[in-house]
């Protein structure tokens, strides 16, 4: 079998695709015309896949077209397109996810095609400790596929959107087609800025935010409108303040030359949410056990008041924010980690991207060195494979195509920071697996490549009806823990890692859909079309 990056690629990059089993291969035009013929390199033990693997290198085909590649077995590959810009659909198709994520408005025909539905979850909710107290609480974004909202998950994404943006605007001059597009703003600003607004309805006027709002237990395959359970708000946490604290710091910078009133709101926010965290520095938070939605549960938040103290200082330029940020870091953090439970990257992010001068020498050079020796790391892992993945078989956890995706970032920051080649290849390696160049022969974004995944585990997805998924939307990939009644452990008994998945919406643990699966995805999107 060959297997290949069902986007494509660009016609005059490095073009990989991976052989396992027979080592013969013949690319051809879509008429069936070959162009190319040949034996890849010796093979050699996936661990990943457990598949006797080798890279192909088909570079030297330069031609615009679709192709396809058959091997010595006559097996044949999916098809693919080499050209210019191959991901500009993905992009904006991964962007529009968000839209479709949309909590407390109506998605209309207009924009959301034969996906659109009526307003949903508009009704008052009520506060888990004090029951007597209700409040509106529309917008934001569905988290994953349920109906709840989380804090810790929306300041994630936020957060990968607005570096995204911040790194690469010119990725972003085209319109996605959401009711605010021509607004002035550029549509990833725009959809950041309905997350953000619930987001701030969730702060207390102390500073505190609560950790999440969703009903008690999940709702069942419906239709958002049709979701009638009563949403409770979660107590504050000291995680979701320090996540709100980052988020709305960073969108204050990033939103300070479009709408100067909008940017004071949000750093208001934000520093209220840092005077809560000054004075309850040992506060932490158990979510609640009668409450059985998502969790996101963590036992340290040491990383999140590091990533707000660096967006604080790098905002107010107070040194008093200073103090703790050099006290955390004295802790072994993941100074690289860009997830919902370690978020100590985005700290990286924000002091690496800093101006000149912002942060002093100790600081900055920290997590420079740290930064690049864990995009080195990566490297040497990707060299270590046929599918030049950055993943160990340990890694092909809950979520592993977010780690995949942050892997990118990883390597695509190092390349902002130094301008070397290697690493921003590395990261296109690591897409390449996204779309196709795995051991499933899948592309795990809906409606992107010829065998793209088409069942995940999203409720409007499987309730509206319709066939075809929401295109754009990124599963969690093969996960050698799953936990579901598709895929288990007694299901996956001696399947490799990187085919521990399955395509159906009953497993939540390898095919569930979530924003911050799909926002990594959009700042590796848009880097590479920067770079």
């Amino acid at each position: 079998m060959i297997y290949v990056n069902q986007l494509g690629y660009q016609w005059n990059g490095v073009k990989h695709a991976t052989v396992s089993g027979s080592r013969s291969y013949t690319l051809h035009k879509e008429n069936g015309e070959a162009v190319l013929q040949g034996e890849a390199g010796p093979l050699s033990t996936d661990e990943n896949s457990a598949e006797q693997v080798a890279v192909l290198d088909f570079s030297s085909v330069t031609e615009a077209g679709r192709y396809y590649f058959t091997d010595g077995d006559g097996q044949k590959s999916a098809v693919f397109p080499i050209g210019e810009q191959v991901y500009d659909g993905a992009l904006r198709a991964a962007l529009k996810m968000f839209y479709f994520q949309r909590c407390g408005m109506e998605l209309e025909e207009k924009y959301a095609g034969r996906f659109a539905h009526k307003t949903c979850h508009t009704g008052q909710a009520y506060y888990l400790d004090a029951p007597e107290k209700k409040t509106e609480l529309s917008g934001g974004w569905h988290d994953a596929g349920d109906y709840g909202r989380y804090i810790t998950a929306a300041a994630v994404a936020v957060g990968h959107l607005l570096y995204a943006y911040a790194l690469a605007p010119e990725a972003f001059l085209e319109e996605t087609g959401i009711p605010e597009s021509g607004s002035g703003l550029p549509d990833i600003l725009n959809e950041c800025r309905y997350e953000l607004d619930w987001m701030l309805k969730m702060q207390d006027a102390d500073g505190g935010v609560h950790h999440k709002a969703t009903s008690m237990h999940f709702v069942d395959f419906v239709m958002p409108q049709e979701d009638v359970l009563e949403v409770v708000i979660t107590p504050v946490s000291s995680l979701a303040t320090a996540d709100l604290a980052a988020a709305a710091a960073l969108a204050a910078r990033v939103y300070e030359p479009f709408d100067a009133a909008y940017a004071a709101r949000l750093k208001e926010a934000a520093v209220r949410a840092g005077d809560w965290l000054a004075a309850h520095p040992d506060f932490l938070f158990h979510d609640p056990q009668e409450v059985g939605t998502g969790s996101y549960e963590d036992l340290c938040d040491a990383d999140e008041r590091l990533w707000a103290a660096a967006e604080l200082y790098r905002l107010t330029k107070d040194a008093a924010y200073l103090a703790p940020l050099k006290q955390i870091l004295e802790l072994k953090l993941n100074l690289t980690a860009l997830g919902w439970a370690d978020v100590a990257g985005f700290a990286g992010m924000c002091i690496l991207t800093a101006e000149e001068g912002c942060f002093d020498a100790m600081v900055t050079d920290k997590f420079r060195y740290r930064w690049l020796d864990e995009a080195d790391r990566l490297l040497r892992v990707a060299e270590g494979n046929g599918f030049e993945l950055a993943m160990h078989p340990s890694d092909f956890i809950w979520g592993s195509n977010m780690l995949v995706l942050c892997n990118a970032m990883v390597l695509e920051l190092a390349h902002c920071l130094t301008g070397e080649q290697k690493y921003l290849q590395g990261a296109r390696y690591q897409l390449d697996y996204i779309f196709g160049r795995n051991a499933m022969d899948t592309s795990y974004v809906t409606g992107q490549g010829e065998r793209a995944f088409r069942d995940p585990h999203n409720r409007p997805g499987i309730a509206d009806g319709i066939d075809e998924p929401i295109p754009g939307f990124v599963s969690g990939g093969p996960n050698r823990g799953a936990c579901d009644t598709k895929a288990n452990a007694e299901l996956l008994q001696g399947v490799a890692p990187m085919k521990c998945y399955a395509d159906h919406y009953l497993s939540y643990s390898t095919n569930e859909i979530t924003i911050y699966w799909n926002s990594p995805l959009v700042f590796a999107l848009a880097y590479l079309k920067k770079g």
